[in-house]
């Protein structure tokens, strides 16, 4: 098992420090990262909390997974690692149209 677990349904109200409290008595928390909407820097509602040890993370999980906070039933797994977001390699420019040129006087041709 790892340290870094994922936290989901959170309220759009809930900050960092909050998080930091939530998680505190089962073990020292290294970092608390709350995803936030880019433009408006509003909460999306989920963060990644990273524990000290795995026992710590364990701890947590059993004892906050279901549990309330702010009104709503927390979702607390261990995070995954991400995934790349394409398939495959990068697919490389397109080539050029297949039409020829045009003739520039009425006797040329290709």
């Amino acid at each position: 098992m790892g340290n870094r677990l994922f936290v989901g349904n959170l309220s759009f109200q809930i900050s960092d420090s909050d998080l930091q409290q939530a998680f505190q008595p089962y073990g020292a928390v290294k970092e608390v990262k709350l995803m936030t909407d880019r433009e408006t820097g509003r909460s999306r509602g989920f963060a990644f909390v990273e524990m000290t040890s795995a026992a710590d993370a364990q701890r947590a999980i059993e004892a906050l997974h279901g549990a309330s906070l702010d009104g709503r039933p927390l979702r607390v797994s261990e995070a995954e690692e991400r995934r790349p977001s394409f398939s495959g390699p990068p697919s490389g420019g397109g080539g050029g149209g297949g039409y020829g040129r045009k003739p520039s006087r009425g006797g040329d041709r290709y």
